[in-house]
């Protein structure tokens, strides 16, 4: 039995996948930069976890509890695909409505010449990390630490590398190492907030539980797509970036099986 209520542990459990953020950026500190082939394939070693997290730790539980409520049949299979697509284009809407930057491709969204080119870096990383947070919530809102701990551990290991690319982004941009250190930092700290907000719904409302784990699994699922894969394949290291996905994807599976055990 949980000592905290499903929303206190949805609350601590982003908190700390956040926090990984910050843990990640620690090099810029030292003076370290790593190799841009390091980099691609430290977020495709994220882009594997959430991948893996999506479909074992969401989309699968989400199945299983329309199954338990509705019975088989197509009505589990129709929630899942319904809450999915409502994820991907909650984060579709995000990503069109809200001015922000990406620090290959540009700036997306509406113009905003007004805002300080670093705060549309951390829209767009606020856009990225909002859903994670919302996943880790929903986890522990639905099954408590044996759904949220898989779901916490593999978001904040996939947050470390993270957190190092965004850092190195910034001091590219003239940031200094503290500043960069400090941006990177911030921007984990979305992630309790979306992690509070899953917890709660999921807390208040049965009937939302399967809906929630397949927006949540839908958003981590844009994401994947529109942010993190073409980043890592924008310049020649795809072998290096698909050899950390592959190790991101089975090591995300390895501690969901293990940990739900």
């Amino acid at each position: 039995m949980d000592i905290l209520s499903p929303i206190a542990l949805g609350f601590i459990g982003s908190l700390l996948a956040g926090l990984m953020t910050a843990v990640g950026a620690i090099p810029v500190l030292m003076g370290k930069r790593p190799s841009r082939a390091m980099r691609d394939m430290s977020l495709g070693f994220a882009a594997g976890v959430m991948l893996s997290a999506s479909f074992f730790s969401l989309i699968i539980p989400s199945l299983d509890a329309a199954t338990e409520h509705y019975g088989e049949g197509a009505i589990p299979a129709a929630i899942a695909v319904g809450g999915i697509l409502l994820g991907m284009a909650a984060v579709a809407l995000l990503n069109e409505t809200l001015p922000h930057e990406h620090f290959n491709t540009g700036r997306e969204g509406p113009e905003a010449a007004s805002l300080r080119r670093v705060w549309l870096f951390i829209i767009a990383i606020t856009i990225h990390n909002f859903p994670e947070g919302l996943a880790v919530g929903v986890g522990f809102g639905a099954h408590g630490l044996s759904g949220g701990i898989p779901l916490a551990l593999g978001i904040g290991l996939q947050n470390a590398p993270e957190g190092l690319a965004v850092a190195v982004a910034l001091l590219g941009e003239g940031y200094s190492r503290r500043r960069a250190f400090g941006i990177a930092a911030l921007t984990g700290l979305v992630e309790p907030i979306g992690g509070l907000l899953g917890a709660a719904i999921i807390s208040v409302s049965e009937p939302f539980l399967p809906w929630g784990l397949a927006f949540s699994a839908g958003a981590m699922l844009y994401v994947i797509s529109h942010e993190i894969i073409p980043e890592t394949h924008r310049c020649g290291h795809q072998n290096k970036a698909t050899l950390g996905f592959a190790i991101g994807l089975v090591l995300m599976l390895f501690l969901e099986v293990w940990l739900a055990a």
